[in-house]
């Protein structure tokens, strides 16, 4: 789904949505309570957000991977598999599985380190620790209540914030902010300075705050930079990629907004392509999207792989090594 424009405001359309934002966080609320967490054989670091889509989980989960393997430990991903139809537990092989399979993000993590997917994360925890995993790095799953978190990284986008401060459908949030925040160990503030009521709230739950950036991959922007583009994506925030691309320098002839996870057809990418090439310009698009690309296509379009950097890795080692070093205790 595409994120409606009126959760980013309030409105009618919000008001007379905030009765079922209602109804949604006292569900959640009910099921937190009656929940009893399975502990998991090895740690568990969770990277979860507050609101659908967008904030940068993934890019958080991958740069957790390669600080925890510098550190020593033998980290392992877990991930729902969301978009794909195999419910696991199963160790993705990316020459294998396809997205439709297990999933793009499941894709992106298995290209750095062994990645498990499974509906049913404690199951999916105790196959990755049999395996070997010294840690497991969960991307998303805040929410959910089966598998117990060692220690719960909030990832936060500065530039959108939680939206109008409603729980969804009113607006994108999950649940409360104040209470979801209030269960984390420390927010990943992605961007520059987030937007005033952001701002209150994470200054209110009084967590740590890593601040970092996600930015595009040297070589790519490089060979990107200036080009006139045909820039399109069915991720949370496409607009976050059509910021990129104009910040590398790229003439942005057009634009193409998908839903989130979108599933791209042949004739979807030919039409893409030849509409590029009447304009004189290049398709892209994300990395994620081009896992969901048919196979065939991907020769026809350029990616933007990205990577998340913390402005203080420091302070990020000191929070991982507490937490694991008091699990192992």
């Amino acid at each position: 789904m595409r994120a409606p424009e009126f959760w980013r405001h309030g409105g009618l359309a919000p008001a007379l949505l905030a009765p079922l934002g209602w109804g949604v966080d006292l569900a959640g609320r009910a099921r937190r309570r009656l929940a009893r967490a399975e502990t998991a054989p090895t740690p568990v670091i969770c990277v979860g957000n507050l609101v659908a889509g967008g904030a940068g989980k993934t890019p958080t989960a991958l740069a957790l991977g390669t600080r925890l393997a510098a550190m020593g430990w033998s980290p392992h991903f877990l991930t729902r598999g969301y978009g794909g139809r195999l419910s696991g537990p199963l160790r993705v092989e990316p020459g294998r599985h396809s997205a439709a399979e297990v999933g793009d993000e499941a894709l992106l993590l298995a290209a750095r380190a062994p990645t498990w997917v499974a509906a049913d994360r404690p199951a999916g925890a105790r196959a990755a620790a049999e395996a070997g995993a010294r840690v497991i790095v969960m991307d998303d799953g805040f929410q959910n209540t089966a598998l117990a978190k060692t220690l719960s990284l909030i990832v936060v986008d500065a530039g959108y914030g939680f939206g109008n401060g409603r729980v969804m459908p009113a607006g994108p949030l999950r649940e409360d902010a104040g209470r979801g925040l209030a269960r984390g160990q420390a927010v990943v503030l992605v961007g520059g300075e987030p937007e005033a009521t952001a701002q209150e709230r994470i200054a209110a739950a009084g967590l740590p705050v890593l601040r970092a950036r996600i930015e595009p991959e040297a070589e790519a922007a490089r060979a990107l930079a200036g080009k006139r583009v045909l820039a399109f994506a069915g991720i949370g925030r496409p607009e976050k990629l059509f910021a990129t691309l104009e910040a590398l320098g790229c003439a942005l002839v057009a634009r193409r907004a998908f839903p989130d996870h979108h599933r791209y057809a042949p004739d979807e990418i030919m039409a893409l392509a030849e509409a590029a090439s009447d304009l004189g310009a290049v398709p892209v698009t994300t990395e994620k999207d081009a896992a969901r690309l048919p196979e065939a296509a991907r020769a026809m379009v350029a990616t933007l792989p990205v990577r998340l950097t913390f402005d203080d890795e420091d302070a990020l080692d000191r929070l991982l090594a507490r937490a694991l070093l008091g699990r192992r205790e």
